[in-house]
């Protein structure tokens, strides 16, 4: 097992205890034969190899430049690793700043040494849900492993990420589902072929995210009486113990209530340019599947249904609670957004979304595409 514990602020979280609890706790997978496992890591490798040619044509987003960043069929387990390792990535600054804060305060080793035991094992503890539910990956800010390569050097125009297809969870959906399992899994690699496509295709994308999401963490209140406060309240909210007279929340996540208000300005830029992201690699997936995917048609009601009803009651309450209900809202309003446009000027026209950040579409534009529409295209023929 690859080490994520490091120098980066071993104290504010123990990555190789959020590593143990997630492999400890994580289900197994389908049941399969050796053989049967290794056919279907090959037919993925095949499949996902593959899809660059049809995504590429379909979206005219060809480059010169040949992808470096590799193709992992991974395990459960391996998904973890894998996350952890991004994880510690991207949140480094926000714990190195969180430790200089703490580090003045009385009994300060023995809090980090606590906190970051209770931290480590509520990581693990969510990644565990969530490595049985992942189809696959476009991990962006991935550093290298001895056992998990990344990408070229993190200032290439490709970034350093990798894409990752979690054979396990690929094989439970397609037997839940009853599809065709050849189509199923050349489906699913379209998807994330698109997203490896959005940022070896965009040389901006990566560095204009990393931006947004430093921002997001920079902004982050590091008073731990503060945050816990704000934790408070949100529990409140979400056992429905508001004080009385306060307005109800509208449904928020937990994610969104301990967000300052700097945070969620930022939020909605980034839910706009996740939501145009999931909404392309899925209106890619039909696009391209008539060609390539036989069964498209029965693939996608079939998956469609299971994405609105969760697994369980269970499973529901904590789509609720970390907000990835908002995630099904990106795909369906960022697909809606990325048809309308297609349909109003054509592919090209669509593809000046990528020219930079400014050519993104804001929030308020996901919904309204026929204003983002006017506001660059009258621009650029201005």
């Amino acid at each position: 097992m690859t080490s994520f514990g490091g120098t980066a602020s071993p104290g504010m979280v123990d990555w190789n205890l959020a590593v143990a609890t997630a492999t400890r706790l994580v289900r197994p997978g389908p049941e399969v034969s050796r053989d049967e496992a290794r056919a279907v890591v090959a037919e993925l490798r095949r499949h996902a190899k593959a899809s660059e040619e049809h995504v590429r044509g379909f979206t005219r987003m060809g480059t010169d430049q040949a992808h470096d960043t590799p193709v992992l069929v991974v395990d459960r387990p391996g998904w973890v690793r894998a996350n952890v390792a991004g994880f510690r990535e991207i949140l480094k600054p926000l714990l190195e700043k969180m430790q200089e804060r703490r580090a003045g305060s009385p009994g300060s080793a023995v809090l980090s040494a606590v906190g970051g035991k209770v931290t480590g094992v509520e990581l693990g503890m969510l990644l565990s849900f969530l490595s049985s539910r992942v189809l696959g990956q476009y991990e962006t800010f991935a550093p290298a492993g001895r056992d998990l390569p990344a990408g070229g050097p993190p200032d290439a125009p490709s970034g350093g990420g990798r894409l990752l297809l979690v054979a396990p969870n690929i094989v439970h959906v397609e037997r839940e589902l009853d599809v065709q399992p050849h189509d199923f899994r050349m489906w699913v690699c379209l998807h994330e072929e698109t997203h490896r496509t959005q940022f070896t295709a965009v040389p901006w994308l990566r560095a204009h995210l990393e931006g947004e999401i430093q921002s997001f963490l920079a902004e982050t209140d590091v008073d731990p009486m503060t945050f816990l406060e704000r934790i408070r309240e949100a529990a409140q909210s979400l056992a429905g113990g508001r004080p009385e007279g306060e307005e109800d929340d509208g449904g928020r996540s937990f994610v969104e209530l301990v967000q300052t208000p700097a945070q969620r300005e930022i939020l909605g830029r980034l839910t706009a340019v996740m939501s145009l992201l999931e909404g392309h690699a899925d209106f890619v997936m039909d696009g391209v599947g008539p060609d390539v995917v036989p069964t498209v048609s029965e693939i996608r009601e079939k998956f469609q249904q299971r994405r609105a009803k969760g697994a369980s009651r269970l499973d529901l309450a904590l789509r609720k609670l970390l907000g990835l209900d908002a995630k099904l809202k990106q795909y369906r309003d960022g697909e809606r957004f990325v048809r309308a446009v297609v349909e109003q000027v054509g592919m090209d026209g669509f593809n000046r979304v990528w020219t930079s950040p400014n050519t993104l579409p804001t929030k308020a534009e996901i919904a309204k595409p026929a204003d983002w529409v006017a506001r660059v295209h009258r621009k650029a023929e201005s």
